[in-house]
């Protein structure tokens, strides 16, 4: 081989590795900001420009601000943190409701401002709000992935603020403040929250879990304080959505506002007859546990062991 054909040759190979070696690093870091100065300036730029599947977590870092728009963490967006600056200035917002969004029956689903269809994600210092105000179904949030952590997050909202899906789904919320009117807690995943505020802004339900038959748990609130609007006096802790649903309070501060029967059935139904709604040692004025309906359990020392959080989650260790 002449000394023409092994450059040549050296050159290509020279020219391949390069290549490779460029597509196969990826930011593992990038900040959105408003005002231009980081690396987008919107949320779902930055998140659409996140390598897929990556083997490296990524984190968008996003500087103070009011991010008007719907933003969606894809299914191959898999370990990705959304990390604000401060969550009382960070803030993503938008306004969509059922009757605005107009497809049809299932319009809810399409209302939310963030959608989380990837495992593995996490979200710390954010404000996430749907600001509808009371028209109907509203989400805030919706998370439809596994293994999804929210830190001191404000998710904010009315009818139906919160979405938690996904059968068998396992999402951790710690320190977040969630409000809303009606349901504003609702769906089919595993979800615990440790250590929230939860909010009623009218007499209504705060969750609607629709556990599916067969999975062991389904909404755990463990050290939540329950509080509500100046006004607002008679709210239930939940009714079934769907047969067999599932939703535990443990050591909750509960305020006036929570009604001594604690939980409804869905009119019409007979859910409470596979509905599993519990308590354990709730404080504060709401707590009545002599008051309960009679379908609802107080659990003994012995039981809320199970409501460890190893337990609940299966080993997932966040």
């Amino acid at each position: 081989m002449n000394k023409e054909i092994k450059a040549v040759l050296a050159f290509s190979f020279l020219l391949c590795f390069c290549f490779l070696r460029a597509h196969a690093q990826y930011a593992t870091e990038m900040t959105v900001a408003p005002d231009g100065s980081g690396d987008f300036a919107s949320i779902q730029a930055a998140i659409d420009a996140a390598k897929a599947f990556p083997d490296k977590p990524v984190t968008i870092f996003i500087k103070n601000g009011v991010y008007r728009e719907k933003v969606k963490v894809h299914a191959w967006n898999t370990h990705l943190t959304l990390k604000g600056e401060d969550k009382e200035k960070t803030i993503i917002t938008f306004d969509d409701h059922f009757d605005k969004v107009g497809r049809g029956r299932n319009s809810t689903f399409h209302t939310y401002t963030l959608l989380v269809q990837a495992n593995d994600f996490r979200a710390e210092n954010l404000t996430i709000r749907n600001t509808a105000g009371p028209v109907g179904q509203a989400i805030a949030l919706s998370v439809e992935a596994d293994r999804c952590v929210f830190v001191n997050c404000d998710i904010k909202g009315h009818q139906d603020t919160l979405y938690v899906a996904g059968e068998g789904a396992r999402q951790y919320f710690r320190g977040c403040c969630i409000e809303g009117t009606t349901d504003f807690i609702f769906g089919a995943a595993t979800a615990f929250f440790e250590g929230c505020t939860i909010h009623s802004k009218a007499d209504s339900y705060i969750t609607a879990a629709s556990t599916p038959k067969g999975i062991d748990y389904g909404f755990v609130f463990l050290g939540c304080t329950l509080t509500a609007d100046e006004g607002v006096k008679k709210v239930y802790l939940g009714r079934p959505w769907r047969a067999y649903a599932k939703t535990v309070f443990i050591s909750c501060e509960m305020g006036s506002h929570i009604l001594p029967a604690g939980w409804s059935n869905w009119s019409g139904t007979e859910r409470d007859k596979t509905a599993f709604y519990a308590e354990y040692n709730s404080g504060g004025p709401g707590a009545a546990p002599e008051r309960r309906v009679s379908w609802a359990h107080q659990l003994d020392r012995k039981e809320v062991k199970r409501y460890a959080l190893g337990k609940v989650f299966r080993g997932w260790g966040l």
